[in-house]
């Protein structure tokens, strides 16, 4: 009957159980977020955060360069004079920059973090609707299978009985088109649970293979009471103003190029035959001011500031929104599914009165049909508010910025 092959998928998508159980929705994101781009990326882009880290802490904005130079009067008089020139440069940093760049890399690696958790939370909105989409799509087809199950029996019951002549063709041919329809509603739903399971192919890969619709496990619910974590589209917007906010300030102490303090040594002669004399050069390059360079680089940075600063505010209402919104449908979840669990019940114990009724001749088969009918739909719709129920708790751990547990 329905009624056993719903019971498992209605005990599974009720329970509330933690991460590792028999729950398969976070291997499913896992799977889909190991494919994604900023996760491959993720490794590289570590590295070179790292990298930057180390550049601000060195002792020089830019490595030292080499300088060397040959003068020589080969090529016009020949008359032996030579200068050879070998030096160092050495750029300095500017006051207050080497302090703002070391907290320019630092903001920037807490950016990285943020946004692969923020990216992380995105594509869990994305999995979790393809999986409750692929649990629904699973319901309706263990619907269908449980009604051909139950119109193919009453069809061998008429069948019967219309041989013995207690029952006209009439009843025969209705019963057989009952069964016809719920064939095709089967083949419907397989359809549609096709296209739900290659959406999530497609997230995951074409090699994983989810576990059966009934084994469905509801993620935790958060506590009501507790206070809600940072959440990650928060903390990236948060920490993208601490980047941009440090540019401008790391832009403000780059008011010109870097100077250059340079150490060389000359040695050199007047002639052919002359002693070679040797000096040393000690010279310092300083740039002049950048001017409306600088000045761009300063207002474009304090412009990023300030937009992040605004968009920080206006995603902070949206998601305080979002998580009153995604509180009530729980709630509103809950109420539908007591509803339809007492439905559901008094649809069962109808059916079983029809049923015995219509095996005594009490009952035509119209009304048998019809009562069946109902009883399907109500054992339809309790399954299916427990999965609404749990799709309702994941919508609720999204707007909490959880992943899927």
């Amino acid at each position: 009957m329905l009624l056993a092959a719903l019971a498992g998928l209605a005990a599974g998508a009720s329970a509330q159980q933690p991460a590792g159980t028999a729950t398969s929705l976070p291997a499913l994101f896992e799977a889909a977020w190991a494919r994604q781009p900023e996760a491959q990326a993720l490794p590289l882009r570590r590295d070179a955060a790292q990298a930057q880290r180390r550049a601000a802490d060195a002792w020089t904005p830019e490595p030292p360069a080499l300088e060397a130079s040959l003068k020589t009067d080969r090529l016009q008089r020949d008359e032996g004079a030579r200068e050879m020139e070998l030096g160092i440069a050495v750029p300095l940093w500017l006051p207050g920059e080497r302090g703002s760049a070391a907290a320019l890399a630092q903001a920037e690696a807490s950016a990285l973090e943020s946004r692969a958790q923020a990216a992380r939370l995105r594509l869990a909105a994305t999995v979790r609707e393809a999986w409750w989409q692929w649990q629904r799509a699973g319901l309706e087809l263990e619907v269908a299978r449980g009604q051909l199950d139950s119109a193919q029996g009453i069809a061998r019951d008429v069948a019967r009985r219309a041989q013995a002549g207690e029952l006209a063709r009439a009843d025969q041919h209705q019963a057989d088109g009952a069964v016809a329809a719920a064939e095709a509603a089967v083949a419907q739903a397989e359809a549609g649970t096709t296209v739900a399971l290659q959406q999530l192919k497609s997230l995951a890969g074409g090699t994983w293979a989810p576990m059966a619709t009934a084994s469905a496990v509801a993620e935790p619910e958060p506590p009501a009471a507790a206070e809600p974590p940072q959440h990650p589209a928060l903390a990236e917007l948060r920490d993208r103003a601490t980047v941009a906010e440090r540019a401008a300030a790391l832009a403000s102490t780059q008011s010109r190029a870097n100077p250059e303090l340079t150490l060389a040594t000359t040695r050199d002669r007047g002639a052919s035959g002359e002693r070679y004399g040797q000096t040393v050069t000690l010279a310092v390059r300083i740039p002049f001011g950048a001017g409306p360079r600088h000045d761009a680089r300063v207002a474009s940075a304090r412009a990023d500031a300030a937009e992040a600063q605004a968009q920080l505010a206006l995603d902070r209402a949206r998601l305080q929104s979002e998580r009153e919104s995604a509180v009530a449908r729980v709630q509103a979840a809950r109420s539908q599914l007591a509803a339809a669990e007492r439905r559901a019940t008094l649809a069962r114990e109808t059916r079983g009165f029809f049923e015995k009724s219509f095996r005594l001749g009490e009952t035509d088969l119209p009304t048998r049909l019809r009562i069946d009918a109902e009883a399907t739909e109500a054992e339809r719709q309790a399954a299916r508010s427990r999965i609404e129920l749990a799709a309702a708790i994941s919508a609720w751990r999204q707007a909490l910025g959880l992943l899927p547990q």
